[in-house]
């Protein structure tokens, strides 16, 4: 509750403020939205029936009223409770947004006699995608202005855009809901002109044939957004008249389509958690494409074409992947060459191929590098500076140069682009992402060695500003993702520099689930191992507390999506460990969403988390699902956040999973949930709109951890 300004109500701040205990200025005293109950079963095939009480939230049309009106009364809710938050949230985004260069530009990048680069105006959201011909100095030729195409829209983004082999025409994919159902349009450059063309119901990926008028395109499922078909549209000609090129049946593989790097081909790879498949045909007479290798289960594979063969990245017989070559016209694993051997140590994340040496994009130790492979053997590493960084493979659009273009970033160097000459070892800074009055040398990144309790070591990257004393009083920002192999690498985030500019810690908790330590960290991180990415975090924090980096009641953690149901599952197991939390977009109904293969993407998953039709996965699944597993007990202050349209995580898992925690938390700190009632998975479009929701979030974090309001605290 609020306290009034009185004299017993001071001493008592006095007192907690002497003991480092947060003092919160949110106004708990409105009262929260109360969803009704109604009555629900959800059966599993083998008889086992769970009570559902919200079930009723869920409308795949978005349109049942009681449904909206409850998502309107838990904003309003969290327009009252965060109003004390305001001034801060204003000076939070004020200092987000003032480090944005407003009028900034991409790296150009040269192809086909064109150098193309987005830019941005200032004041505007949108990027403008551009290019000129010759050289950088030639007049621009505007290919899209987004902020125009936007205008009026409350979501608006642009997926692929590409142009026509004779650089003449451009397809683009576009979706103004941000449910992933994209709107694939086409422009004339030379006139101007957009064409009548339009091609409903798709993916975001385009690909041309040679001829230059004959597109491929990936159609989605309307109802669960996966992609089914490969359909070729000729220009002039009605979308419903598209042919048919390949249709997937088993719906638990994604699909795409793409280009081989000497633009011979084009390849539809499909792939699921466990397994791949890639088939290809001549981008000059794409009529009949050939599968490379047939697909297996645990066989995952992706192949690229340069000089006359097929390189290939695959675990086949290699569980942190190695680099194999075939013939052009090879179908089959047996014909493929070891060309890079599998490494217990080293798990191998991708290759680019270039005329006169391969880049090899490979991770040891948690930590991402480049490896450069010349012709003959000789073979050396891109090097880095720091201890904790982030370094992958740029833009690299022709094959035949000696320079390799490569990012790097640390979470203490904004992200920079390097373009590096293979035969000479000059390097050249191309660009620096600009952040305004950023110094570097102000602030310190660590990587420092967790001891799980199982006994696994966990690599944890740190950031701080100069001068925090690790002596048990700080605040701690603790993040983690943890799933599907994605590794959450250490790079640079400018809106965390206001935490650290208040004296927090922000920590990335490198769990298992992702690859950061190759292939067993994910393995042992997923299905019936799941329970080892919850530990790792928790894990994490204990370590973190007891070697003073934070005190034990001033702990944030936050995670997104898969990212949040780990968030909701430390919520239920460890919720003394933590004073506030943050959900975005969370995944918190787990067993419920994994029984319906209507929803989007839930067959692609089976692979991921278990089919719980199975009762040993749904016996597991309910073990931790954290609507599940919400029961009477004291919860940390929560803020949660989704949006309306989401079509990865849909709206329904956090509306049910907030109105069940209102129901059971026994505690008095806030709960607060916000739907973004425009927007997708991935938040509001543009590039300021996301920084007002994290400006929300972020003062809220530091009213519960009792983190001073004024920049450069830590300084003071």
């Amino acid at each position: 509750m609020k306290l009034a300004p009185t004299p017993v109500s001071l001493l008592i701040a006095a007192t907690l403020l002497m003991t480092h205990m947060p003092v919160s200025a949110l106004a708990l005293d409105a009262t929260p939205p109360d969803a009704e109950r109604k009555a629900h079963e959800v059966k599993a095939p083998f008889g086992a029936v769970r009570a559902d009480e919200y079930y009723w939230l869920r409308d795949d049309k978005r349109e049942d009223q009681a449904m909206l009106a409850y998502l309107d009364a838990e904003n309003a809710y969290a327009d009252q409770v965060l109003a004390p938050t305001k001034p801060l949230q204003e000076q939070l985004y004020g200092e987000i947004v003032g480090r944005i260069k407003q009028d900034d530009a991409s790296v150009p990048y040269r192809e086909r006699g064109y150098w193309y680069y987005t830019r941005f105006e200032a004041g505007k959201d949108y990027p403008i995608h551009a290019r000129r011909k010759g050289d950088m100095q030639a007049a621009e030729e505007i290919l899209l202005d987004v902020n125009a195409m936007a205008e009026g829209k409350g979501y608006f983004s642009v997926g692929d855009a590409e142009v026509s082999p004779d650089n003449r025409i451009l397809a683009w994919a576009e979706d103004a809901v941000g449910r992933r159902q994209y709107v694939v349009r086409f422009k004339d450059l030379q006139s101007g002109e957009i064409l009548a063309d339009s091609i409903p119901g798709v993916s975001a990926n385009v690909v041309w044939a040679d001829d230059n008028k004959t597109l491929f395109y990936v159609e989605n499922d309307p109802e669960t957004l996966l992609t089914v078909r490969v359909k070729s549209h000729v220009l002039g000609t009605p979308a419903t008249t598209d042919k048919l090129v390949y249709e997937e049946h088993d719906d638990s593989f994604y699909m795409g389509i793409g280009r081989s790097r000497d633009d011979r081909f084009i390849c539809i790879s499909v792939e699921s958690t466990v397994s791949s498949e890639q088939r290809c045909a001549p981008a000059a007479d794409p009529s009949v494409f050939t599968v490379l290798a047939p697909r297996e289960r645990d066989v995952e594979y992706s192949a690229d074409h340069l000089d006359g063969r097929w390189v290939i990245r695959t675990n086949w017989k290699a569980k942190n992947f190695r680099i194999v070559t075939a013939p052009t016209g090879s179908t089959s694993r047996e014909q493929w060459q070891d060309w890079i051997a599998h490494s217990d140590d080293v798990y191998i994340e991708g290759f680019e191929l270039f005329d006169g040496f391969t880049a090899i994009s490979e991770r040891s130790q948690g930590l991402e590098r480049l490896r450069l492979l010349r012709a003959g053997g000789k073979e050396e590493y891109v090097k880095a500076d720091e201890p904790a960084y982030s370094m992958s493979l740029d833009v690299n659009s022709e094959h035949d140069t000696p320079w390799l273009r490569y990012s790097y970033t640390s979470m203490t160097t904004p992200a920079t682009t390097y373009e590096l000459n293979t035969e000479t070892g000059e390097r050249r800074q191309l660009k620096q992402q600009p952040v305004i009055g950023y110094d570097p040398g102000k602030y310190t990144t660590e990587r420092i060695w967790v001891d799980a309790r199982d006994g696994a070591r966990v690599p944890v990257s740190l950031v701080y500003r100069k001068g925090f004393e690790k002596n048990g009083k700080g605040a701690l920002f603790q993040y983690a993702y943890g799933s599907y192999g994605l590794s959450m690498d250490p790079g640079f985030n400018s809106t965390v520099v206001s935490l650290l500019d208040r004296g927090m810690v922000y920590a990335i908790a490198h769990i298992r689930g992702g690859q950061e330590m190759g292939r067993d960290w994910y393995d042992n991180g997923k299905l019936l191992h799941k329970q080892n990415t919850f530990n790792d975090f928790v894990d994490v924090t204990d370590a973190l507390v007891r070697q003073g980096y934070a005190a034990p009641d001033r702990v944030a953690a936050s995670g997104g999506s898969a990212g949040g149901l780990l968030m909701g599952v430390i919520a239920n197991q460890a919720p003394e460990k933590y004073r506030v939390i943050v959900s975005q977009v969370p995944f918190v109904d787990v067993v419920t969403t994994m029984l319906d293969p209507s929803i989007p993407l839930t067959t692609n998953e089976y692979d991921e988390w278990g089919n719980p039709e199975d009762k040993q996965y749904y016996d597991y699944i309910l073990g931790y699902s954290p609507y599940d597993n919400i029961r009477r007990q004291d919860y940390p202050a929560i803020f949660i956040g989704t949006g309306l349209w989401d079509s990865q995580v849909q709206y329904w898992e956090p509306a049910k999973y907030v109105a069940r925690l209102r129901d059971q938390n026994t505690g008095s700190l806030p709960l607060v949930f916000r739907t973004n009632m425009e927007a997708g998975h991935g938040g509001k479009s543009g590039r300021f709109r996301k920084y007002r929701e994290a400006a929300e979030y972020y003062a809220f974090v530091l009213d519960q951890l009792g983190v001073a309001g004024a920049a450069d605290a830590a300084a003071q």
